[in-house]
Formats: structure tokens, C-alpha cells, sequence
């Protein structure tokens, strides 16, 4: 039994008012919920954020260093570090 039931049942409200409280609350529930089949308003502007950050160039410092480890070539020898060979 909800509190809603509950307060009629024990006379505080009379099942008008339950039932007008419990309208507005599930009128309260639909505004708040995204319409069917489209996303809450601020997924839109995360997917272009995250756009907006894939389409960015490399900073140079970053391909600086990428640069600096292909010219040192594989790692060689058993260090122990990285990937099976």
C-alpha cells in the first residue's frame, strides 16, 4: 500500500485530492522523461563535446615523443616489460 492510499484510508485526504496529487506527480515524471526514442537533451551536447575533442590535431609536444620512440626502434632483448614476443 502506498502513502497515498494510506492517507485516504486513515481520512486525511479524500480520494480527490489522492487522485489530483497523484496526476500532477505523473505529470511531473513526463516532463522530466525524454520523449521516446530520442536522447535527454544533454546527451546532445556531450556527443558534440566529444566531437569537438576527437577532431582536435595531436598537440605537437605528443607527436614529438611518438616520433622520438619510432626512432628508437622495438624494444629488444628479455626486459621483461611490454608485449610477448
Amino acid at each position: 500500500m502506498g502513502s497515498i492510499d494510506l492517507a485516504v484510508r486513515s481520512g486525511q485526504w479524500d480520494q480527490g485530492q489522492a487522485e489530483s496529487i497523484m496526476a500532477s506527480n505523473r505529470k511531473q515524471s513526463e516532463s522530466r522523461a525524454a520523449p521516446h526514442g530520442r536522447a535527454p537533451e544533454w546527451a546532445d551536447g556531450l556527443k558534440q563535446l566529444y566531437d569537438s575533442v576527437v577532431e582536435e590535431d595531436l598537440p605537437d609536444s605528443f607527436r614529438d615523443l611518438l616520433d622520438q620512440l619510432d626512432a628508437k626502434g622495438p624494444p629488444q632483448g628479455g626486459s621483461g616489460h611490454g608485449t610477448p614476443q
